[in-house]
Parts: C-alpha cells; sequence; structure tokens
C-alpha cells in the first residue's frame, strides 16, 4: 500500500508539472533518472562533472540540448534522434543549471521539448575535464586510448605524459586545410578516424589530444574560442604541481609557455607562428568542454 501510495506521488507530481517539466525517477541501480515523454537525462553522475541526455522514442525531426550553467553561458549540442544516450559536461563548476532539449519545427526553428533544473556540487573542480563527453568521445577501447597507453608507457610524472602525447600529435598530424575549408555546422571530431588518417582541423589536434590525455588521468579542458579574429580550439592540462596551465604546454626546462597544437604542427618550427602561439594574449576562450 505505501509503495503504491508514492507511485500515486509521482504520477501527480509529473502531472502537476507543465508538459516541459521532467520528473524524477529514483531507478533501481541507485541512478538518477529525469523523464517526461519526451526525453531522459541521467543526473546520477552529476557530482562527475557529466550528465547523460536521450530522447524518448525516435524522432523525425532534429534535436538539440541546451545547457544553461551559473554563470548564463549557455552551451548548445546536437542530440541522436534514435534514442541513445549521449554525454555533456558540465563545465561551469558548481550551481544550478537549467537543461533543455528542443525540436525542429521547420528551418531554424526549435521548439522546447523539455527543460529541468540541475543542481551541481562536484567532487572536485577537476572532475567534468576527467571524462569521455560528446566533443572528447572515446572508450577504453579506442586506438587513440591505447596509443596514449603505448606513449606514457614508463613515464611517472604528468609533465612527462603530457610531453610525449603532444610531441606525438604535433609531428605526427598534417593540417587538413581542405576539411577545415569545408566543415559544416554540428561536426563533431572522430578521434580514431583522425589517428589513422594522421591529418584533421583545429578541432580534431585538440580533441585528440584530450582524449589520450583525459585517458592517462590527467584533467584536460577542450576550450573553443578564437586566435584573433578566428575561431579556434586550444586545450588546458591541470599539473599537480602548477594547478591548472592555460593551453596546452611545452616545458623547455625552464618555464611554461602556451603551445596550441594545431598552429604548433603546422609551423613547421616557424619563428613567427611560435612567437605567435606563445603569447596568451593572442587567445579568447568561449567555451571549454
Amino acid at each position: 500500500m505505501k509503495r503504491k501510495f508514492k507511485q500515486w506521488i509521482c504520477v501527480l507530481l509529473c502531472f502537476a508539472f507543465s508538459f516541459f517539466t521532467l520528473c524524477p525517477i529514483a531507478m533501481a541501480d541507485g541512478a538518477t533518472v529525469l523523464s517526461n515523454e519526451k526525453a531522459k537525462v541521467d543526473v546520477s553522475n552529476a557530482k562527475n562533472g557529466y550528465i547523460l541526455v536521450a530522447h524518448n522514442g525516435q524522432a523525425k525531426n532534429r534535436l538539440k540540448v541546451r545547457v544553461t550553467g551559473p554563470s548564463g553561458t549557455v552551451y548548445t549540442y546536437d542530440l541522436n534522434k534514435n534514442g541513445q544516450y549521449e554525454t555533456f559536461p558540465l563545465s561551469d563548476g558548481n550551481g544550478k543549471y537549467t537543461v533543455g532539449g528542443y525540436e525542429n519545427t521547420s528551418g531554424n526553428k526549435y521548439a522546447l521539448a523539455y527543460s529541468t533544473p540541475v543542481t551541481v556540487m562536484l567532487t572536485n573542480d577537476y572532475a567534468p575535464f576527467l571524462h569521455a563527453n560528446q566533443y572528447v568521445n572515446y572508450t577504453s577501447n579506442s586506438q587513440a586510448v591505447k596509443k596514449a597507453a603505448e606513449l606514457t608507457k614508463g613515464k611517472k610524472t604528468s609533465l612527462d605524459k603530457i610531453t610525449v602525447i603532444y610531441e606525438f600529435v604535433v609531428s605526427n598530424l598534417t593540417y587538413d586545410k581542405q576539411k577545415a575549408k569545408n566543415v559544416q555546422s554540428g561536426y563533431l571530431p572522430n578521434v580514431d578516424k583522425v589517428l589513422a588518417e594522421k591529418k584533421g582541423m583545429w578541432f580534431d589536434y585538440a580533441a585528440l589530444m584530450t582524449a589520450m590525455l583525459r585517458s592517462q588521468g590527467i584533467p584536460t579542458k577542450l576550450v573553443v574560442g578564437y586566435t584573433g579574429d578566428v575561431y579556434h580550439a586550444w586545450i588546458n592540462t591541470f599539473i599537480p604541481e602548477k594547478g591548472w596551465v592555460e593551453g596546452i604546454i611545452f616545458f623547455d626546462g625552464t618555464t611554461w609557455k602556451l603551445m596550441d597544437p594545431t598552429f604548433a604542427s603546422s609551423a613547421n618550427q616557424s619563428k613567427q607562428i611560435m612567437e605567435y602561439i606563445g603569447n596568451g594574449s593572442n587567445y579568447s576562450a568561449k567555451y571549454v568542454y
């Protein structure tokens, strides 16, 4: 009787909320999923810096997820239509987030399909940057992860691991100008494909290095913003002895330098470009993944 009463309470609460509000459901395994007839949001790992979102059932129209952080920064993502979960980071730190889902109605117009607040208290400040997500997508079986393990074998410090992975990426990848020129909106890097083809655009470089570093337990931010007036991506890493080091780092034995992996690879030892990427004032961050 008591169990049935709780079930009716949940039903009544769901009904009482608006069509767009998600109702919490306690899962048998202890996970917490917020759900309505349109979508489900798994917030079980919010403390670890990420959530999972999926559309309920098959969708005919394009879908988007919007995550608004405590600072007001709005992150907008495409969501697959086949009902499979995708992972999105909580990059804005502790506080109250709003997670919304939208369905395409016509042209570039979208209608709100669901919305829910999520209060986040992270286990630590770098938790969101230790896991895979939609932009930095990898698994334990990814070739990029296996390559990172191979490269860092025997390396004892974070600095040693960062250096060897950085040097591998900038030495083995070439910049794909054609891809950068023709890339479509909504493009997501495939790190294993980039590794196999040994070429990519700016987003590919940053995603591959971020995936490799995170797989080795090194907190790493994939940052999207501007270098001058050009849209670009680079990475920040966390070093226990230093904290967060802004920009992909290079350590020459005495000083830390900003070292954008895309420009460093394509610079071919160009002094002018190396000086440019070593100047942090040339970079303006917009989003962090």
